[in-house]
């Protein structure tokens, strides 16, 4: 199977994606998700889905992203997936990478994002039978040839003793920083707080920790964000995380700020618990670059208004309102995934 024939059969799927017949079929595959996570809402899975067709999913993206790339393998290898499972869908890039790039793809699925994986894995073999023998669901991995994982740093451990003798991609935990001026807009709050809270915090993409000027007032962005709790709190487990860590700061007298979802509190770690939105002062753009580079092995992606701090760290840089919505050259962990698999 040529490449030609595998972009084709990816954009199918996108065409797929999109096409209004096909949008009762996927909200019963959301339903069926969430049933099975309940971290998974049926408006999220079906947002996911829409980003994988929107944003990776049509000709000109997939023409322009692998135009870099060898066209086929110098041999074809079998390439070992351990998938995330923390965001809807989220282990489709990889898969993407690996059967587009002409090698043959050993996944295990996340239990927690199986039903979603799984359906896109038996569209792709619908649109094209052929990709029935360069796909396989399994639970061992030992026939592959490479290996790309993705876990926490405790799974990552576990990872190198088991796939370090071979080629791969170990990825760890990592999470999204937001950069404030003081001078932001209600509209890019907004945004702001898709890049917080979609998918509830649970992605490496969302951000956790905002970086804010000395004195900085908070009261413009909890009020602007006020108005989307109960879409979180709606979730039982949300509302759980939300009532647990706003009673512990209560009793241990945490300072904090709390908008009825969100609580907000200075901490000099990076990952918040979910329902918790962390922050940092800073005092020059010096603070803010050495506080970056200290900590640039944890952290995914940097979200700033129009994303004008891009291009003054190596860190990826977003605008608000963009950090899950990745592109197909939005590699995680900075590791080009082509690039390796390109050069098996």
């Amino acid at each position: 199977m040529l490449q030609s024939e595998r972009l084709q059969t990816f954009v199918a799927l996108g065409d797929h994606l999109r096409s209004g017949e096909a949008q009762s079929e996927l909200t019963e595959i959301a339903h069926q998700a969430h049933q099975k996570n309940n971290w998974f809402t049926v408006d999220n899975s079906l947002n996911a889905l829409g980003a994988i067709a929107n944003e990776f999913l049509t000709a000109d993206k997939l023409t322009s992203w692998l135009s870099p790339y060898r066209p086929e393998p110098e041999t074809v290898r079998n390439i070992g997936v351990v998938m995330a499972g923390n965001i809807p869908a989220v282990g489709f890039h990889d898969l993407l990478c690996v059967l587009i790039s002409g090698h043959r793809l050993l996944a295990k699925l996340s239990n927690q994002d199986f039903v979603l994986i799984h359906y896109l894995i038996q569209k792709l073999k619908e649109i094209n039978p052929a990709f029935t023998s360069f796909v396989e669901e399994a639970e061992r991995l030992n026939a592959a040839d490479a290996y790309i994982a993705t876990g926490s740093n405790n799974t990552s451990r576990y990872f190198e003793y088991y796939f370090g003798k071979k080629p791969n991609i170990i990825r760890k935990n990592r999470t999204s920083v937001g950069l404030l001026m003081g001078e932001e807009s209600e509209e890019e709050f907004a945004k702001l707080g898709h890049d917080i809270s979609d998918y509830y915090g649970l992605g490496c993409r969302n951000v956790s920790t905002i970086l804010v000027p000395d004195d900085y007032n908070f009261t413009p962005l909890l009020r602007t964000l006020e108005p989307t709790a109960k879409m979180y709190l709606d979730n039982h487990k949300y509302q759980n995380n939300y009532d647990y860590n706003k009673s512990i700061y209560l009793i241990n007298a945490v300072p904090h700020l709390d908008n009825g979802y969100l609580l907000l509190t200075e901490n000099d770690g990076l990952v918040s618990p979910i329902s918790v939105l962390y922050y940092q002062t800073y005092q020059t753009q010096t603070d803010v670059l050495n506080w970056l580079s200290e900590r640039s092995e944890q952290i995914q992606v940097v979200a700033s208004a129009q994303n004008w701090f891009s291009g003054h760290t190596t860190l990826p840089g977003v605008a608000f309102g963009q950090t899950q919505r990745p592109g197909l050259s939005d590699y995680a962990d900075g590791v080009d995934t082509m690039a390796f698999l390109s050069n098996l």
